[in-house]
């Protein structure tokens, strides 16, 4: 049995960029805590399950942005009748998403990789699964950051659910597969960087320009 160093030096990586970022972040997730409490009331955090690295089961942590107990769809949209005025800010600048830090923390994400999906729509038999489920799911990844508006498509749809899972969700696997088979240090500082820069100054955002830059930059590697 070998070591594998690369993965180890990605390890080192998200832990020192996940302690670093709560550190860092520290008054902004208190503040938010509070905002969350006030406006909102308890519960402050919302999770969720989602399939892991090797179909593995895990819990997904974000701040609260919907309504308590209000039951409805895994897949959001823009008008979703649930979400709160303060989680609609939330969710607008992905600060919702903050908790996940932890996750990297204790091994259920890193910062980059595939996002986990829920159980209903991983197909752990299919070998596009197989392949995404190799990894160890991410906060972010490039499917992510050119649906960054994804909520904003599926707006006004009356079958949002299965517009997802047939046409979204496909092309996102493609995307994810695309950037694993070219993945280096360049492209997820990257990536990282417009996540960040996306997340708190969303105006200017174009997905079809990001992705064509990312899939020509791929290519010519």
């Amino acid at each position: 049995m070998t070591f594998d160093f690369r993965a180890a030096g990605y390890r080192l990586w998200d832990i020192a960029g996940a302690a670093g970022g709560l550190l860092l972040l520290a008054p902004l997730l208190a503040g938010i805590a509070l905002l969350v409490l006030v406006c909102d009331g308890r519960p402050l955090l919302f999770h969720q399950v989602r399939v892991g690295k090797k179909g593995r089961l895990f819990r997904v942590w974000k701040f609260r942005t919907m309504r308590a107990g209000v039951p409805g769809s895994s897949i959001t949209t823009e008008d979703d009748g649930r979400i709160t005025p303060l989680g609609s800010r939330l969710r607008k600048f992905k600060l919702d998403e903050l908790p996940q830090l932890f996750n990297v923390l204790k091994g259920d994400l890193s910062l980059i990789g595939p996002r986990p999906e829920v159980p209903r729509f991983v197909e752990l038999q299919h070998p596009l699964w197989q392949a995404i489920l190799e990894v160890r799911p991410g906060i972010t990844d490039l499917a992510t950051l050119v649906y960054r508006d994804e909520e904003q498509r599926l707006r006004g749809r009356p079958d949002h659910e299965t517009h997802y899972r047939k046409t979204l969700l496909q092309d996102k696997l493609w995307l994810n597969l695309e950037y694993l088979r070219h993945r280096t240090l360049w492209l997820d500082l990257k990536l990282i960087w417009l996540t960040v820069r996306y997340s708190f100054l969303p105006a200017g955002f174009d997905s079809r320009r990001l992705r064509r830059l990312f899939v020509q930059e791929m290519k010519s590697l």
